[in-house]
């Protein structure tokens, strides 16, 4: 299978190639794979390439994945309206 179409990042488009190409270079944690592709950086924030990129970090660097992978979720993002910042005061 080539590695340069499997798609590990489907927000960001990179593949396993790029992600196995950084562990090579030495960025061996999620986070700093994170940092230096944007993998993860998406709208699903690494739900879906989190657990892959871990695993890969696992093969190469033999550590348990337990080890390798401890995700940081965030809450749900969305807008505010000015009126709920100063408390409904604010009339046009």
């Amino acid at each position: 299978m080539d590695e340069d179409k499997i798609i590990v990042c489907r927000c960001e488009d990179i593949t396993l190639r790029e992600i196995k190409d950084l562990i090579k270079q030495g960025f061996t944690t999620v986070e700093e794979i994170k940092r230096v592709s944007r993998a993860g950086m998406g709208p699903c924030q690494g739900k879906t390439c989190g657990p892959i990129i871990a695993r890969e970090i696992s093969k190469f660097t033999g550590k348990p994945i337990e080890e390798v992978y401890n995700p940081h979720n965030r809450p749900p993002f969305g807008g505010i309206f000015f009126k709920e910042i100063v408390g409904g005061k604010y009339e046009k």
